[in-house]
This record gives structure tokens, sequence and C-alpha cells, in this order.
């Protein structure tokens, strides 16, 4: 190589960066999901262990056969197991459903979530494949809607937003659709 091939080609840099001089990502304003969200899971976890309850007294105490002596006992801390689980799913909504919030920035799409282990996602718009909306039974009630993003070269959804009002839910989808595209300022 010549002297002046090496200068035409461009030298490598790997310059230091200071973090100190890096932006604070928990400076950015989340924006929290409909509480409406917090109540459907709040009423799931007490309808549940109302259904399951009652099914478990109707065969304890219907009328048309004999229940076992053994089963007696089972039906107490059948009722226990189900009451117990059932307060620890009303308490872990109660709680981490406050936790789960989003922004989206003109580059990116960040979401947190986690009542014990915190976990906080950014996407670049860039690099979204596609976004999906999907919304369950209880969602179409309450007017919610989830929000799948799948990153490029990724099978599964990178993340997911769940509970959006639809109209929100609406606006990020297509505000993200519009800017894919666009290249890094």
């Amino acid at each position: 190589m010549t002297e002046n091939d090496s200068s035409a080609v461009a030298a490598f840099e790997n310059r230091e960066v200071d973090v100190k001089t890096l932006p604070d990502m928990m400076a950015v304003s989340m924006q929290p999901i409909s509480p409406r969200y917090r109540w459907l899971n709040l009423t799931v976890a007490v309808a549940a262990v109302v259904i399951v309850s009652a099914i478990l007294s109707f065969f304890r105490y219907q009328s048309f056969m004999a229940v076992p002596f053994g089963l007696e006992r089972f039906y107490t801390m059948a009722i226990v197991v189900v009451c117990t689980l059932g307060a620890l799913s009303f308490i872990y909504h109660l709680l981490a459903d406050k936790k789960i919030k989003y922004c989206l920035r003109e580059q990116d799409l960040v979401m947190q979530h986690g009542l014990i282990f915190r976990k906080i996602a950014c996407q670049p718009i860039l690099r979204i494949q596609h976004i999906e909306l999907k919304r369950g039974p209880l969602d179409r009630v309450a007017d919610l809607a989830c929000l799948q993003v799948f990153s490029a070269g990724g099978a599964m959804h990178t993340f997911e937003i769940p509970g959006l009002r639809l109209t929100d839910a609406q606006k990020v989808r297509q505000y993200i659709l519009n800017h894919k595209e666009l290249d890094a300022k």
C-alpha cells in the first residue's frame, strides 16, 4: 500500500466516553398506564377467588351424593390455599401495577416495570420491526389495549406495554409507524 492509499482509508477510532456527561435515563418523564388496568386486575383476582371458592363449596355442600370423610378436610385446606393465592395476587397488582410506566420520545420508546426487580427497556424506533395492538375481552370492556413492540431480528416481542387507553395506544402505534423510517438525527 502506498502512502496515498493509506490516507484515503479512514483511521479506526475508539474514543472513551465520559459517563458523567451522558444524559440521565431516569430523568425521562414517564407516563403511567391507565388506572383501569389496575382495577381490572384487582377485580379479576377477587372474582377468581369467589368463583373457585363457590365451586369448591358447591361440591362440598351438595346434597345429591355423600362426601367422603377425607374430602371434608381437603375442602378447608383448599379454601385457605385459594384465599391465600388470591390475596397475594391482589396485593401484587395493588403495588406492582402502579410501577408500570412508559415514555415515547422522538427516537425511542422506553418502558419501566417491576415491583422488586425493576426493569427499564428502551427500544429505538429505527429498530422496531412492527408493533401490534392486542385487546382481550376484558380489555375491550375496560377500553384498554396492550402495545407489543417487536424488534428487528427478534422472533418474540421486545416488550409490551399493558393497560394503555385504546386511544393512547393507537396514537403511540401510529407515531411509531410514521416515524420508524426516518433517519436518526
